[in-house]
C-alpha cells in the first residue's frame, strides 16, 4: 500500500502534470542558437537541462544521506520513523507546487528537489521491510504486486486530476480555472493528501520500531553498522555483481522514465491530450507487465529473467532515436510500458535475495541498493542533460542510453541465474 501512497510522485509530479506544467509555466529569458535559456538564481541554464539537473542534484544529495540515516535506523530502531519523515517531506513539498509561478521558479526547483528526496529517502526504508514481512520464495511477487498497485493507485489519481483540468466544469470551476493554470496547481495538492493520507496504512500495520533510547553513540554506532554491512557487500561477490550491472542498466531505464515526457513534447510535438493517454496506457501496460517478469523469474532464474527484459529495455532508445511520428512514438510507448514496472520490481527482489537469512540491518543493505539506484539517476540524467545542454538535441543523449543497456546485459551474464542466491 505504500507503492499504491507514493506513486502518485512519479506519475503525476515526475511523468504527466507537472512537467507539462513546467514547460508552459517557465519563462525563457534568452535563446542562444536552439537552447531556450531560463534564470535560476541568476544563472542561465538551458530550460530542460535545468529540469534534469535538479533531479540530478537531488538524487545526488540522497547518496549521501541515505546511508547514513539507515545505519542509525538499524541500530536504533526507528525504520518507520525515518520512513515518516521522508514521506512528509515528499508529500509537503508537492503541495508547494501550488505557489508555482514563473516568478517563483528557484523556490520551486528547490521543492521539486526536495518532493523526489522525500520520494527516494522514503522508499529506502520501505524496501527494508521486504525480508522483515515475507519469506524469500515470496519476494518477487510481493515486489511485483507492490508496483502494481502503485500503478493502478497513481492512475486513479491522475484521471481524477486530468478531469479536474481538463472539464472543470464538473467540479464546478470554470475553463478559466483552468487556463490560468488553478486546477494543475490543486492536482499537486491532491498529490500531497494521496501520498500522505494512504501512508496511513503501511504505517498503521509494519513492524513497530523498537524506539530505543536516543543517545549520543547512535550516530557513531550507526557508521559502524553500515561500515559492517559495507564489509559484508564486499565479501558478497554475486551481490558486488548484482549492483554493478544494475548501475549501469537503471542509468539507462530512470533515465527513460524521466526524461520521455520532456522528449515527447520537444521532439515530437506530440499534443498534450495524446501524450496524457499515452502515459496512462504506460501505467495500464506495467501491471501486467510487473507480474510478467515475476512469472519469468519463477521460470527462468532473476538474471536471465533480468536480461530478457534489458533487450527490450535496449529496443526502446533505438527505436526512439528514429521516431518521427506520433504514431511510432505510442508504440514505443507500449513496449516501455511493458518493461517498466518489470525491471524495477525484479531488481528489487533480486536484492533481496542477496541479503543474508539472518541479517539484521536490512536497512542498511538496501541503502547500498538506494546509493546504486540514485547514483545511477544522477549520473544518468546528468550526462542526458549535459549532451543535451551541449548539442541542443535530446536525440544525440539517447544515443548513450542504448550504451548503457547493452552493458548491464553483458555485466548481467556474470551472475548465473538462480531462484536462490548464496556465495
Amino acid at each position: 500500500m505504500y507503492d499504491w501512497a507514493n506513486s502518485v510522485h512519479n506519475l503525476v509530479i515526475i511523468t504527466v502534470i507537472f512537467p507539462i506544467y513546467y514547460q508552459s509555466t517557465v519563462q525563457v529569458s534568452e535563446i542562444s542558437g536552439t537552447k531556450e535559456l531560463v534564470s535560476f538564481f541568476n544563472f542561465k541554464f538551458d530550460k530542460n537541462a535545468l529540469y534534469t539537473f535538479t533531479i540530478s542534484a537531488a538524487s545526488l544529495l540522497l547518496v549521501f544521506l541515505n546511508p547514513i540515516l539507515t545505519g542509525i535506523a538499524d541500530y536504533s530502531g526507528r525504520k518507520k520513523m525515518f520512513m515518516k519523515f521522508f514521506c512528509y517531506l515528499g508529500a509537503a513539498s508537492c503541495t508547494y507546487f501550488y505557489f508555482f509561478t514563473p516568478e517563483n521558479l528557484e523556490f520551486v526547483m528547490i521543492a521539486f528537489g526536495l518532493s523526489i528526496i522525500g520520494w527516494g529517502g522514503s522508499l529506502v526504508f520501505y524496501n527494508a521491510f521486504i525480508p522483515q514481512i515475507a519469506t524469500e520464495e515470496h519476494y518477487d511477487r510481493l515486489s511485483a504486486r507492490g508496483f502494481a498497485f502503485g500503478y493502478v493507485g497513481s492512475v486513479l489519481l491522475l484521471i481524477f486530476n486530468l478531469l479536474l483540468i481538463m472539464k472543470p466544469d464538473l467540479f464546478g470551476l470554470t475553463q478559466a480555472d483552468s487556463d490560468s493554470g488553478f486546477t494543475t496547481r490543486i492536482s499537486f495538492i491532491t498529490v500531497g493528501l494521496w501520498w500522505a493520507g494512504f501512508a496511513q496504512i503501511p504505517f498503521f500495520r509494519l513492524p513497530k520500531d523498537e524506539n530505543k533510547p536516543f543517545q549520543s553513540k547512535f550516530l557513531k554506532n550507526g557508521f559502524l553498522q553500515l561500515k559492517n554491512t559495507f564489509l559484508n557487500v564486499r565479501k558478497s561477490r554475486y551481490l558486488k555483481r548484482f549492483l554493478l550491472a544494475f548501475l549501469v542498466y537503471d542509468m539507462g531505464v530512470m533515465t527513460v522514465i524521466y526524461v520521455a515526457t520532456l522528449f515527447a513534447n520537444e521532439e515530437i510535438n506530440i499534443p498534450r491530450q495524446g501524450l496524457i493517454t499515452t502515459l496512462l496506457l504506460i501505467q495500464l501496460i506495467a501491471i501486467p507487465g510487473s507480474y510478467l517478469a515475476s512469472l519469468l523469474s519463477e521460470k527462468f532464474g532473476n538474471t536471465i529473467a533480468l536480461r530478457i527484459e534489458i533487450v527490450l529495455w535496449t529496443i526502446v532508445p533505438l527505436a526512439a532515436y528514429f521516431t518521427t511520428t506520433a504514431n511510432q512514438f505510442y508504440v514505443i510507448a507500449c513496449l516501455v510500458g511493458l518493461v517498466m514496472g518489470g525491471i524495477q520490481s525484479l531488481s528489487r527482489s533480486t536484492f533481496a535475495k542477496f541479503i543474508p537469512d539472518n541479517a539484521e540491518e536490512t536497512s542498511a543493505y538496501f541503502a547500498f541498493y538506494d546509493i546504486t539506484e540514485k547514483i545511477a539517476l544522477t549520473l544518468g540524467t546528468f550526462i542526458f542533460g549535459f549532451i543535451l545542454d551541449q548539442t541542443g538535441s535530446m536525440r544525440n543523449s539517447i544515443l548513450f542510453l542504448i550504451v548503457l543497456f547493452v552493458a548491464g546485459f553483458l555485466l548481467l551474464i556474470r551472475i548465473p541465474s538462480k531462484h536462490v542466491y548464496t556465495d
